[in-house]
């Protein structure tokens, strides 16, 4: 495994069981799937609107470098591919890149997929457009030290997009209880309450570095039908997008 301190061997043991079934959307990862759509489309008109763009055009992000942290199996790097943007996908679960990989050439997509750490392109000057932090922060050992790090390959003037889960009552019963125990929506022991992380922690981090937090939603889940859709409540899932102004170093 990668050696670095952000890293939490349990969630990379987690992942690594459940690398080949990515792509099977009737499978553990089929939450992934249809939110995927509902966070895409708010990616693609979230930016387009702070660049001036036609969001209704079939590649609206050309032209854009997009890097996918904790990218798994490639659900989230292959839709932002198709809108467009140079996307650079990486994962510590080396399985989750080989699988991503071989889908992308399935696909026709040219992704860039690395076995590696968002803190290793940090170090070496690499810089993005669009950061795509999805549903990882609930996943890292060192919060402070992944968001530094997430933070340095942001470019000036770029934006960060963040999506993960409130540490509230709420969010334990619905993400957790709900989701994993009596649904079984999800694996058992995909999340832990106490790593959920609150909107003002994630601001906080975001705003030493520069950034301010420009757009935020909830998502909402319908458990009858199995849909997704934005809300104005933050207290179980939400995504933030923070943008980096053009002086930050």
């Amino acid at each position: 495994m990668i050696h670095d301190t952000t890293i939490d061997a349990r969630e990379v043991a987690h992942y690594e069981n459940l690398a080949a079934f990515w792509w099977d959307r009737s499978g553990p990862f089929w939450p992934l799937h249809t939110l995927n759509e509902l966070r895409v489309d708010w990616i693609k008109r979230k930016v387009c609107q702070r660049l001036g763009r036609d969001a209704d055009q079939p590649q609206p992000l050309r032209g854009l470098t997009a890097l996918d942290i904790g990218c798994g199996g490639g659900i989230l790097a292959e839709s932002i591919a198709r809108l467009g943007a140079r996307v650079i996908g990486v994962d510590v679960v080396e399985k989750n890149i080989r699988i991503a990989a071989l889908h992308g050439r399935q696909s026709g997509l040219d992704i860039d997929y690395r076995h590696d750490t968002v803190a290793n392109l940090a170090e070496a000057g690499e810089r993005y457009d669009l950061v795509l932090n999805m549903e990882v922060v609930e996943h890292v050992a060192d919060l402070d030290a992944f968001m530094a790090s997430c933070n340095r390959v942001t470019s000036p003037g770029g934006a960060m997009f963040i999506a993960t889960i409130n540490r509230t009552w709420l969010a334990w019963l619905f993400a957790i209880v709900g989701a994993e125990y009596v649904l079984r929506w999800l694996p058992r022991g995909t999340h832990r309450w106490r790593e959920f992380r609150r909107p003002d922690e994630m601001e906080a981090l975001l705003g030493l570095d520069g950034f301010t937090v420009q757009a935020r939603a909830g998502v909402a889940v319908n458990p009858l039908n199995r849909t997704f859709g934005l809300t104005r409540s933050t207290r179980v899932n939400y995504m933030l997008m923070a943008a980096r102004t053009d002086g930050a170093k």
